[in-house]
């Protein structure tokens, strides 16, 4: 039977679904819930209620790797400065967490990686702390400046529930930001996941994107290649127009991934085949062909997804 590209990548979707590991969700979800009440119960009326967010909250999250987002509003007068909030989100854990967990200071968030249980998992949640611009600004905007973890005041302005609603109903690029989640993530590219979510919606919105899936991760692949290494190419984040976060990967790193798709592109041009070299499937919850011959594929009995460690914005 011919190999058929769309129904491949469809079967590498279904193995990196988050419904194959659902009781190791479970933990990550309780352990997201008593975080989030240690964090009102310690701030009180200092913050605004704490908030889910990241590839889980957004539907792009891969069973390979994935962590869960807690986002914790500071009122502005809560710390005198973002440096000072910072510091103390990441004591208060340290100290919550010592004996259970590694606490770690990243680079807009604080990560909390819990020791291995009985059933040899590991939950990891990343808390991002954020202060209000000024005086009960956040409720009417949800404006938040973060801490750049650079020790010297650095701070970015954004909105994280704008960057949540600019993907909500957008099902089509969902799908390949998964798929390229999963390439990089294969690969060891460094590449945030948020610059791919914004890539891709990009291409959605200034090229037509239709056809089965492989149709569409190629015009995709297509639109990246031809635009990512333009002097004027920017990617604006939804949550403030002023930060471009084209700007966060440089000149190398642009056309390092030009590169990988021009030769995605013409590697898969040559055989369609050689689609598997790129687009792995999860082998944990490995899809059989399908004997009925209808070129559709069937999940394969397994228990359990390897999570590796995580980084925040992903």
């Amino acid at each position: 039977m011919s190999f058929k590209k769309s129904d491949y990548l469809s079967s590498v979707l279904e193995t990196h679904r988050m419904t194959h590991i659902e009781s190791l969700v479970d933990k990550f979800k309780i352990k997201r819930t008593e975080i989030k009440e240690k964090l009102e119960q310690n701030y009180e009326d200092k913050i605004y209620s704490p908030f889910n967010s990241g590839s889980w909250k957004k539907h792009t999250a891969i069973n390979s790797k994935f962590d869960l987002d807690i986002v914790v509003p500071f009122k502005r007068n809560s710390f005198s400065t973002i440096t000072d909030m910072f510091d103390d989100l990441y004591d208060f854990l340290k100290e919550e967490y010592r004996g259970v967990a590694e606490v770690r200071p990243q680079k807009v968030s604080v990560g909390i990686r819990f020791y291995t249980d009985d059933d040899g998992d590991i939950v990891e949640i990343d808390v991002v702390p954020g202060r209000e611009l000024s005086k009960d600004d956040y409720p009417e905007t949800s404006r938040l400046n973060l801490n750049i973890n650079t020790y010297d005041g650095n701070y970015i302005q954004t909105n994280i529930e704008a960057q949540i609603e600019n993907i909500k109903g957008k099902s089509d690029a969902r799908q390949i930001i998964r798929l390229l989640k999963i390439w990089k993530q294969q690969k060891s590219r460094d590449v945030k996941s948020f610059f791919m979510e914004l890539i891709v919606i990009k291409a959605f919105d200034n090229k037509l994107i239709t056809g089965n899936l492989w149709n569409k991760l190629k015009t995709v692949l297509e639109y990246i290649s031809d635009e990512i290494t333009r002097e004027n190419f920017t990617l604006k984040d939804p949550g403030n127009s002023n930060n471009d976060i084209a700007d966060t990967l440089g000149w190398y790193q642009k056309q390092s991934l030009k590169n990988d798709f021009d030769y995605i592109l013409s590697d898969v041009d040559k055989k369609d085949e050689n689609l598997k070299k790129h687009f792995k499937e999860n082998e944990n919850f490995k899809e059989e062909e399908d004997k009925s011959g209808s070129g559709g594929y069937r999940v394969g009995d397994t228990s359990k997804a390897i999570i590796p460690p995580s980084n925040h914005f992903g």
